[in-house]
């Protein structure tokens, strides 16, 4: 569900759907929420409950995070080799 708010659409999604939305499984987006480097999006907490509001940039990022860094089926992308001398 999509709420306009001053000038920027606001997603309401969980981060299930965001995960289905860029092509990765649940348990990778919230492994690279806990990440210093991904760029996470902003938390508020209703009751004792806590969500996270998704924005189109927020998934845009998530997504350009994917492309560089996932490798579905093969892990991690390789180190590269040094070569011996």
């Amino acid at each position: 569900m999509a709420k306009k708010t001053k000038g920027t659409i606001r997603l309401f999604t969980s981060t299930e759907d965001v995960a289905g939305i860029i092509g990765v499984g649940p348990a990778t987006l919230e492994r690279w929420l806990q990440k210093p480097d991904f760029p996470t999006p902003q938390r508020i907490k209703v009751g004792d409950r806590s969500f996270r509001l998704w924005t189109r940039k927020d998934v845009e990022q998530a997504r350009r995070y994917k492309q560089r860094f996932y490798r579905k089926g093969r892990g991690r992308k390789p180190k590269r080799k040094r070569s011996r001398v």
